[in-house]
């Protein structure tokens, strides 16, 4: 695909539309390890402009990159094309409905946003990413987000009730989940899916079933699995990462607010008994339950934050584990995280109760630590996102901890270790050395050994943070050739021309490579000296609500 070097605005765009360079090098970056500079950056004021883009993208063959916060992790909110900055679209559109425990938002509506609002109500909106701060719900949904409560209360395609989408020829409506089983309209999309795809998935039904990965969390690929067993078409939109559609509003179940809370940190002699002991706690319904393996544990001592719960951990320990409970009364609270405490003590090397806010604040602040410290590590030793989503079978954890640990010593790699062990669903953080010769190949085949291994153990490499640019060439892998035709199938029937998001989810072409593009290393595209360093306080600080323009006009935003 041949670009235009400086694209001409779409005709009757009223939005801000930029070519310039210090506009485009704004962003270039996003969260994770790519740096693409784009053709144009664009945004839209209102559908009309929307729609404008669409038609005219068409007409150039100009790839489109949807992007909120750009807090994502794989690769999808950067590209080539051009780059359509949603953060602030339909900001203003935010209605929470009590009675019926449902909200109405835009897209650009921040996850914090929608909390706050619904908090007024004695409601919420359960899942709860670490980037919930600042990311924008039609992110969320396009990733299909989740957190640390997600072992409760999963992640957000269980509480997505519609989407408004528009599709790339222009055409706009909702996609809702419908139990009477009537047909979508007012999108041609949805009807060439129905015509000419949804056939081919049905009678595919018994390799879908097999081929997907029966872990707690997935979000490589579209959920054909999901949509077989609901029926319902948004569960192809859920997680489809802008490839399929422009998210322009969301309907949202909500949840009541939990009146109490109570937790617990479990040290652990070592790994081999963490799926008996992260098995025995789930039958008790916590909400969270958080693995801080060795390797994080000895960075949060390294580090600055110090008085941290990782005081008492003794420098021996395996890992800890933080466990959380809501409850709706105090007695059904303590009896709760009391049955589980006893259900796992003769497995335990200790266990420390936290009955307060207090004391449950100070056990969740040696979970955030780690983040702090990985981004503000020197610029010769970075934190790469590369296998940070691998999610397996619980009981695979500890085999899956161990081929990690495994794979980086080999190559002198060193890895932190933390995430979501409820759902069998860890973060992998490599730390790199960038001046070593040749750490690009090195990381490379780690990354190929770890995805391998994930998948030979039942699990997926994308856990909840999408395949996005990093993972789409491994889906074939993951899935193989019939599902990949499938996933080309439901992309064309949306996006015939291939203008949403190209090379995210699905690869463009055979060759290409996860690790090209880095926004480290040697080959690293240069970008004006206070962008990038720009880029690199908004990755370290985690202040991702910063509109990027702003940094090319030299007034960032607070």
């Amino acid at each position: 695909m041949v670009l235009p070097r400086v694209p001409t605005p779409p005709p009757g765009f009223r939005g801000v539309f930029r070519t310039d360079q210090r506009a485009r090098a704004a962003y270039a970056e996003g969260a994770g390890i790519y740096r693409i500079i784009p053709a144009a950056v664009a945004i839209p004021a209102n559908d009309e402009d929307l729609r404008h883009l669409l038609t005219w993208a068409a007409r150039l063959g100009m790839p489109l990159v949807p992007r909120g916060a750009g807090s994502a992790m794989g690769g999808g909110n950067v590209g080539f094309g051009t780059v359509i900055d949603l953060t602030g679209f339909g900001a203003d559109r935010l209605e929470v409905m009590p009675d019926r425990r449902m909200a109405l938002t835009g897209a650009g509506v921040a996850y914090s946003g929608l909390n706050a609002a619904a908090a007024r109500h004695s409601l919420r909106l359960p899942p709860d990413p670490s980037s919930g701060r600042w990311a924008t719900l039609g992110g969320m949904v396009a990733t299909n987000a989740a957190g640390a409560r997600s072992v409760r209360f999963g992640s957000v395609r269980a509480w997505v009730q519609g989407v408004e989408l528009m599709t790339a020829d222009g055409s706009h409506g909702w996609i809702r989940r419908d139990p009477a089983g009537e047909a979508e309209s007012g999108l041609p999309a949805v009807d060439r899916f129905h015509q000419h795809v949804a056939p081919a998935i049905h009678a595919a039904a018994p390799l879908i079933g097999q081929r997907f990965p029966h872990t707690r969390k997935n979000s490589a690929g579209y959920a054909l699995d999901a949509y077989l067993e609901s029926g319902d078409l948004a569960e192809l939109i859920i997680g489809s990462e802008g490839t399929l559609g422009i998210i322009t509003g969301i309907e949202w179940r909500l949840d009541g607010t939990p009146t109490h809370r109570a937790g617990a940190g479990i040290v652990l002699h070592d790994l081999a008994s963490l799926a008996d002991i992260v098995s025995a706690i789930r039958q008790y319904q916590p909400s969270a339950l958080e693995l801080l393996d060795q390797t994080f544990l000895d960075l949060v001592r390294s580090g600055s934050e110090r008085g941290t719960a990782a005081d008492w951990v003794p420098t021996s320990a395996a890992g800890l584990l933080l466990v959380e409970f809501e409850r709706d009364t105090p007695v059904s609270l303590r009896g709760a995280l009391g049955d589980a405490i006893r259900a796992v003590d003769h497995l335990a090397a200790d266990v420390r109760t936290a009955l307060t806010e207090a004391e449950t604040a100070e056990l969740w602040a040696l979970r955030h630590a780690a983040s702090p410290i990985l981004a503000r590590l020197p610029d010769h030793r970075r934190s790469l996102q590369v296998i940070e989503d691998g999610c397996v079978p619980v009981a695979e954890l500890g085999r899956y901890v161990r081929a990690v640990r495994r794979a980086a010593a080999a190559r002198g790699l060193e890895v932190v270790l933390f995430g979501h062990a409820g759902d069998g669903h860890l973060h992998a953080n490599l730390l790199v050395d960038v001046r070593r010769e040749g750490w690009e190949r090195v990381v490379g085949s780690l990354l190929e050994e770890v995805t391998a291994e994930v998948i030979r153990l039942g699990g997926t490499p994308a856990g909840e943070h999408g395949a996005g640019r990093l993972r789409a060439g491994f889906l074939a892998q993951l899935y193989g050739p019939d599902i990949l035709t499938l996933f080309r199938s439901v992309k064309q029937a949306f996006d015939p021309d291939g203008i949403l998001n190209p090379g995210v989810l699905l690869p463009t072409s055979a060759d290409a490579t996860p690790l090209n593009h880095l926004k480290m290393g040697t080959q690293a595209v240069a970008l004006p000296d206070d962008i990038a360093q720009a880029l690199r306080s908004i990755e370290r600080e985690a202040t991702y609500q910063q509109l990027r323009l702003a940094l090319a006009d030299g007034s960032p935003t607070p």
